[in-house]
């Protein structure tokens, strides 16, 4: 049974999970439903809770220091799966179970508004990592296809969902091959919106039907994408004042690998790589899915950039995808140079605009914003 320490908000708040309730009563619920949680995962004796005798009424859960030490040493996750045998690729309760453990170890407070807030995000997490694993993409900086019996496209309003047919078929369909028999052209980046939208939409399917509701008839009147998608939907953890430990991810975080080789960065779609964290030490790969990233192989993906380069006849930068992939392959099987890499790649990246010392790795994490009828923090721009 989890243990729990009571306080006069004197605990620092300041990691783990916390729920910040306006009453006693909510703070008693709060604990209830995230004990059952716990024990559904068999995680009850992993876990220490601190909890507010008087305003306000936070609930605080962090795994035990002794665990966080053994199982997530300096903060590194990427070998959880093995520490605590979770194979969370291949089980969905794994995954969970996984996603919990580094929520808890979180150096930051994960702050949520409720208990049921809290269980929504854990399983928007799941949603994600199991589209990113079934994406699969053409890649092109240029060009963008969607299927046609689902979306229309126009300057003004972007790509928009056909009137009467379903976002959330909509997006599986753009995304996942199984669904649509051929793989679509668009960015990695526009691919991470869309496999965030589906996790939404999926969620507010289960919770919140009015937000899947405004949800369709926004797609179907203009898309929210690039910065603005960012401002409406996510929510981002860390900064480059105050950056994540450099190992830390949940499974579900949305990541950006910057490039830090300015000539290679100047080629469109090559100024950095936008994936999400499956868990178990791997990153989608949206363009050979059954190859998901290492954190190794990731740092040599983006590093090799610099030397895959070459001017087309009007002079201009273009990437030669085949000679990288073929480069990495390489770099894989040389042990000495894999370390040269990974050792100068596997630094907190520069600041914008700045090439230097910095490596690829960013200071944040990305995740979806709150998504419950009550306590939803999603504001649509009130285009329909």
């Amino acid at each position: 049974m989890t243990a729990f320490t009571s306080s006069h908000a004197q605990h620092k708040t300041s990691h783990g999970i916390v729920i910040q309730s306006t009453n006693q009563s909510q703070a008693d619920a709060a604990r209830h439903s995230v004990k059952t949680e716990l024990a559904a995962l068999g995680l009850t004796e992993d876990v220490e809770g601190f909890a507010s005798t008087t305003e306000p009424w936070n609930v605080q859960w962090t795994l035990k220091p002794e665990r966080i030490a053994t199982w997530m040493p300096a903060l590194n996750t990427f070998d959880l799966d093995e520490r605590v045998s979770l194979e969370s690729s291949t089980m969905t309760g794994n995954l969970a179970r996984e996603i919990w453990l580094t929520m808890l170890a979180s150096p930051t407070a994960l702050v949520f508004p409720s208990a049921e807030e809290l269980i929504s995000a854990v399983r928007m997490r799941q949603f994600i990592v199991k589209a990113a694993r079934k994406t699969a993409l053409n890649f092109h900086t240029f060009e963008a296809e969607r299927p046609n019996d689902f979306w229309t496209y126009q300057e003004e309003t972007g790509f928009t969902v056909l009137p009467g047919s379903s976002l959330i078929e909509a997006l599986i369909k753009a995304t996942q091959p199984e669904a649509s028999g051929m793989l679509y052209s668009f960015s990695c980046y526009r691919a991470t919106e869309y496999i965030l939208l589906l996790a939404i939409a999926l969620e507010a399917q289960i919770s919140n039907p009015a937000l899947l509701a405004a949800l369709q008839k926004q797609w179907e009147t203009r898309a929210i994408m690039s910065a603005r998608f960012h401002e409406v939907f996510l929510r981002e953890t860390g900064s480059m004042e105050a950056p994540l430990p450099i190992s830390y991810y949940i499974p579900g975080d949305r990541v950006w690998f910057r490039n830090p080789d300015d000539a290679s960065s100047d080629v469109a779609g090559f100024e950095g790589s936008w994936v999400f964290y499956l868990g178990g030490g791997q990153f989608s790969n949206f363009w050979q899915r059954n190859k998901p990233f290492t954190l190794a192989s990731k740092c040599v993906d983006v590093y090799q950039w610099r030397n895959g380069t070459a001017p087309d006849a009007n002079g201009e930068l273009q990437m030669d995808e085949e000679l990288v992939e073929r480069l990495v392959d390489k770099t894989m099987t040389q042990p000495a140079e894999l370390e040269r890499i990974t050792q100068r790649m596997f630094r907190l990246r520069d600041p914008k605009g700045v090439y230097a010392q910095g490596g690829c790795m960013d200071t944040s994490r990305e995740s979806p914003r709150w998504v419950r009828p009550d306590t939803t923090d999603i504001v649509l721009p009130g285009m329909y």
